[in-house]
């Protein structure tokens, strides 16, 4: 078996913060890694998806809500991990082929996993859904550690820069065959036809059939949040500048990106479904002052007492996204008999007899995703205790 550091690499593409930091290691990232995937579990399990906290839920289209800022920030983590995880051995060209394989593999389990996952309990191959979360992931952490193992940052500045021009332009000028004019609407942009066309309707997320938050076009700005993630970790990485220095730039840079997201949304308006331009620059700018502050309590003035629930859920990121989808499914699968004598899944039926009866509705709803949290926090905490870190 692989030593904690070794798997934790191939995992999440950084070295985790098992004990106390060492040389190049970054806890704040850890930690930011782990609040994100603590939040996705949050609003991904809910008791009843009928009640919830208007936060804790995505804005319909238009718009960003506390929930629409967590898929972003995973992305831009993914680009701060390459840099860390790769920086030291890229510029060994020799070792290029089999860095470049390594991502690869990478990507493809990723992308496997994410197909488990759409597939599970049922596996009817005629109408999974290819788009999905963990694919997308694959797809980023491929193209960027590429272009980050071949670049250097002012070429992964200028392409950042490219794909978000580029995007608006298709989506607000191409015209969408079948349908005419460019426009910004569910099912019938750019991106919504290219997805039915490339895909088809049985492989797209099955509460809209004619679209997919995860599709093909959108992508491509996804992957421009990834490469924001690159060019904050190479900033990171300076080692002529105080830390001071650092952090009041990069908090610079993330109030600016969030103004100029904010104006770029005077035309082409703040959407994740899209993936917008303005969205990738606005959520970048937050995860970008996130990360700085994290840094400047965690890295800088070693204030980490606070850190190791985060730090726990941050080693095993994937893997605890990844159960965390099975888990519920398997409990449904289980069947108990109601209290009308139907028999429920039993996922339902502790909700229903633990929560139901003595909160609201949406605090009941609330409660359950609390106590999801703090039960995968239980079992990660032995992992990481253990040092049990899977690799994927």
């Amino acid at each position: 078996m692989q030593t904690t550091t070794q798997a934790a690499v191939e995992t999440t593409g950084a070295e985790p913060l098992v004990e106390a930091a060492g040389p190049g290691r970054l806890i704040s990232l850890d930690v930011f890694r782990g609040l994100t995937v603590m939040a996705m579990i949050l609003v991904n399990n809910p008791g009843s998806w009928g009640h919830i906290y208007a936060p804790l839920e995505h804005a319909r289209w238009h718009g960003c809500t506390p929930t629409d800022l967590i898929f972003p920030f995973f992305l831009f983590i993914v680009g701060v991990s390459i840099v860390y995880a790769l920086d030291s051995v890229r510029r060994d060209v020799s070792r290029h082929p089999q860095l470049l394989t390594r991502i690869a593999r990478r990507a493809a389990v990723l992308f496997g996993l994410g197909l488990f996952s759409a597939l599970f309990p049922s596996f009817v191959f005629e109408t999974v859904r290819i788009p999905g979360v963990l694919a997308r992931i694959a797809v980023v952490f491929l193209v960027c550690g590429t272009v980050f193992v071949k670049t250097g940052w002012r070429t992964q500045a200028w392409l950042l820069g490219g794909i978000l021009v580029l995007y608006n332009v298709l989506l607000q000028v191409v015209p969408v065959p079948d349908f005419g004019p460019a426009n910004l609407e569910p099912a019938t942009n750019l991106g919504a036809w290219l997805d039915r066309l490339l895909l088809g309707e049985n492989h797209l997320w099955k509460s809209s059939k004619t679209w997919d938050p995860e599709g093909l076009l959108s992508t491509l700005p996804a992957i421009g949040t990834g490469l924001l993630g690159m060019l904050v970790g190479q900033w990171l990485r300076l080692r002529n500048m105080e830390p001071a220095v650092k952090v009041a730039w990069l908090f610079v840079a993330g109030g600016a990106a969030v103004v100029l997201g904010m104006i770029w949304n005077g035309w082409f308006p703040i959407n994740k479904s899209l993936w917008t331009s303005s969205y990738v620059l606005y959520t970048g700018g937050i995860a970008a002052a996130t990360l700085a502050a994290l840094y400047w309590l965690c890295d800088v003035h070693g204030y980490r007492a606070w850190t190791k629930p985060f730090l726990v859920y941050g080693v095993n990121a994937i893997t605890v996204f990844f159960l965390s989808g099975l888990v519920p499914r398997l409990l449904q699968m289980i069947k108990i008999p109601a209290a009308g004598g139907e028999p429920v899944g039993l996922r339902t039926w502790l909700y229903d007899t633990l929560f139901v009866p003595y909160f609201s509705p949406v605090n009941a709803s609330l409660a359950g995703a609390i106590v999801c949290v703090l039960i995968w926090l239980g079992v990660l905490w032995v992992m990481y205790y253990r040092r049990i870190i899977i690799k994927v």
